[in-house]
């Protein structure tokens, strides 16, 4: 008998997470990070998330930065989509959150209690030319963890000090929000949420091998 596609994902989704877990628990750092695959081989994980969303900061700065911790990110190839609920005006300007917070967004409650706006649409962005100025994962992704991390402690408007703390020039990623570049980063990234199917629901939204997890709420 044939098991059913949505039974066959959610077995792909607790094997990937087992996978996490065990090598989270019991394999050292050095092991993992000697696991090589050809990039074809390596588990697609994609997250949709925005800047200011608390389960997003949480997801980020609590759980996904465990595959660089131990080393799965060998095995892994993560994009991330700085955007997430934004969406755009008929003159192309980008609107952060301007909704009524009782619709299901963010999936945490807390989401009714921060109003997100220019800051959230700023960060996006930030993250946005980040990756763009840092094209491998493994150099961006510090940095976001960075950004996220003072969005997860209410230090948000103190983003800038990721560059010292991590030694980074600051100059690529500011000329790329200055001169507009950015926020034509963020056009495509609404373009590609807008895109997926099945349609994104809240964040964050994580897609493994182009199906969505659709519960990554950990508490």
């Amino acid at each position: 008998m044939n098991s059913h596609p949505c039974n066959d994902h959610r077995l792909k989704v607790v094997q990937l997470f087992l996978i996490v877990f065990f090598a989270t628990n019991f394999v050292s750092s050095s092991v993992a990070s000697r696991i090589v695959v050809n990039k074809e081989e390596k588990v697609k994980l994609e997250l949709y998330y925005e800047a200011l969303c608390p389960d997003c900061e949480d997801f980020v700065v609590n759980y996904l930065y465990k595959i660089f911790e131990n080393g799965l990110i060998s095995i892994v190839d993560l994009k991330l989509s700085p955007y997430g609920n934004a969406k755009i005006s008929s003159d192309g300007s980008i609107n952060c959150q301007s909704v009524d917070y009782d619709e299901v967004l963010c999936k945490t409650p807390k989401m009714t209690k921060r109003l997100h706006g220019e800051w959230e649409c700023l960060l996006n962005t930030v993250e946005a030319c980040a990756i763009r100025v840092w094209p491998s994962v493994n150099d961006h992704f510090p940095f976001v963890y960075c950004v996220e991390k003072l969005n997860y402690d209410g230090k948000y408007k103190e983003w800038e000090t990721c560059f010292e703390k991590l030694n980074l020039d600051p100059k690529p990623v500011t000329d790329c929000i200055s001169s507009g570049a950015g926020h034509k980063l963020e056009l495509q990234y609404g373009e590609e949420i807008k895109a997926l199917e099945p349609a994104h629901t809240y964040v964050p939204w994580v897609v493994v091998d182009g199906q969505p997890l659709y519960d990554v709420s950990i508490s």
